[in-house]
């Protein structure tokens, strides 16, 4: 049965739909919408014909309703997840259940519709699906050559598994981890191993905006709506049609912002500063933070509802200490990146088992930085142990933290540790702030929250 569906689609057979719903008027609507884009439809009314069509039949989308008469549309999704994996399933849920949707969508669906079904999502939703790719990851990472997350250690080879999952689905995404550990690299990954590569990916930093322009930077503006305001303007939101708005430090947005955020992912729409009516906005959102966006929430920073819309799968990026047998490898592609700029410096067996000793606080971002004073530095042929200028208090020796900590709490330990850390980076970079922050690997906005906490002037 499986090479009868692989002939018909070799053969080039009209792209086919399934479209499971028990009202008949919601079937027929979407059945003429697909005729009229040039696709071929079957309709089913209940779980058991929707399972016998699947049988019967290859199908480029599955689109189904949440609530069937003998069963939940949770039963299809899980099933084709599991025995037609290259069918992306979409759902369809009451207005305002919210839940039904986030539920479908960490069960494996593509995308949701909610009713009244709007045509113009319904097409959008159905070109989105039927243009995604069916190849192999292999095939896929072959795609993204120019990107690259190295290492082959367990923890790398499982977000790489995991990216190639995602970037089959519209779901939104949660990037969690440590500062500098290629959260960004990620999302461009999913990006660009998704039918969506082809139209832009737009990454935004929330905390580099300032509060007051937030709104008309997210979703644009019309002429006239304030001051300075002397042409239309197109927002992130519009700038990613079709395409990836990757949203980093998500946890530093407001949360006047945070409102209006939500209603834009639950909507679909926006509407630009000065307009009267919204427009509908086909974008695929990837969150990332190096905050625990839980606490977060706990601490009434973060909506909950916002959390639990953006946080459908997380995805978390491991620190470099939890992969150190990646460390050489990394270094290596580092150290060939900067043969480009100057002669190629190998590393000494020592220096690399110092590397691989290090407990990198600043993840692979710290990793660069080091290798690039290094080569910068370096007076000899080999860039040695001594020319990485590793602190010895993060060296990775076990008994480091505790000679340094001399009985302090561990909170008194770490905050001295982290005024310390502040105090250096403004120092060395003359005061400015802003480049403090970006040499500290955090926001603006949370370098000026640590130093309002720690009483730094």
């Amino acid at each position: 049965m499986a090479q009868a569906k692989s002939e018909r689609r070799a053969r080039g057979a009209l792209a086919r739909v399934l479209v499971v719903d028990d009202e008949a008027d919601i079937r027929e609507l979407v059945d003429l919408t697909l005729s009229r884009m040039g696709l071929a439809a079957d309709c089913a009314g209940t779980v058991a014909e929707a399972r016998e069509f699947l049988a019967r039949e290859s199908y480029q989308l599955c689109l189904t309703d949440m609530r069937l008469p003998d069963g939940e549309g949770l039963e299809l999704v899980r099933l084709i997840g599991e025995q037609y994996s290259e069918t992306p399933v979409a759902v369809i849920t009451a207005f305002g259940s919210t839940e039904n949707a986030v539920a479908a969508l960490k069960a494996g669906a593509f995308d949701y519709l909610a009713k009244p079904v709007a045509l113009d999502q319904l097409r959008t939703l159905i070109k989105s699906a039927i243009d995604l790719p069916v190849a192999s990851a292999a095939e896929g990472a072959q795609r993204s050559e120019a990107l690259q997350l190295l290492g082959d250690s367990r923890a790398m080879s499982t977000v790489r598994e995991i990216i190639a999952k995602l970037a089959r689905s519209q779901a939104p995404v949660y990037i969690s981890g440590e500062s500098g550990c290629g959260k960004e690299l990620a999302a461009r990954l999913i990006h660009e191993q998704s039918n969506r590569s082809q139209a832009p990916f737009v990454p935004v930093n929330c905390g580099a905006i300032p509060e007051n322009l937030m709104e008309s930077e997210f979703f644009g503006y019309r002429k006239g709506a304030f001051t300075g305001a002397e042409q239309d303007r197109e927002g992130f939101f519009q700038a990613a049609g079709g395409g990836t708005l990757f949203l980093d430090e998500v946890a530093d947005l407001p949360l006047s912002m945070q409102v209006k955020l939500l209603r834009a992912i639950q909507e679909k729409r926006v509407r630009k500063v000065g307009a009267t009516v919204e427009e509908a906005v086909d974008v695929r959102l990837i969150c990332a933070t190096h905050q625990d966006l839980k606490a977060c929430v706990e601490a009434g920073t973060f909506r909950q509802d916002l959390y639990y819309r953006l946080n459908v799968i997380e995805l978390r990026m491991p620190p470099l200490r939890e992969r150190a047998e990646d460390i050489p490898q990394l270094a290596r592609a580092c150290l060939d990146r900067l043969a480009h700029q100057a002669s190629a410096l190998p590393l000494t067996p020592a220096a690399e088992t110092a590397l691989c000793r290090y407990t990198f606080p600043g993840n692979v971002r710290e990793l660069e930085n080091i290798l690039e004073r290094a080569t910068a530095l370096c007076s000899g042929s080999e860039i040695d142990e001594g020319d990485l200028q590793l602190s010895p208090a993060d060296d990775g020796h076990p008994d480091a933290g505790s000679e340094g900590r001399g009985g302090e709490s561990l909170d008194t330990y770490l905050d001295r540790l982290e005024r310390q850390a502040i105090q250096e980076a403004v120092v060395q970079t003359q005061g400015n702030r802003t480049a403090a922050a970006r040499l500290l690997g955090i926001t603006f906005r949370s370098l000026r929250y640590r130093m309002a906490r720690l009483g730094i002037e």
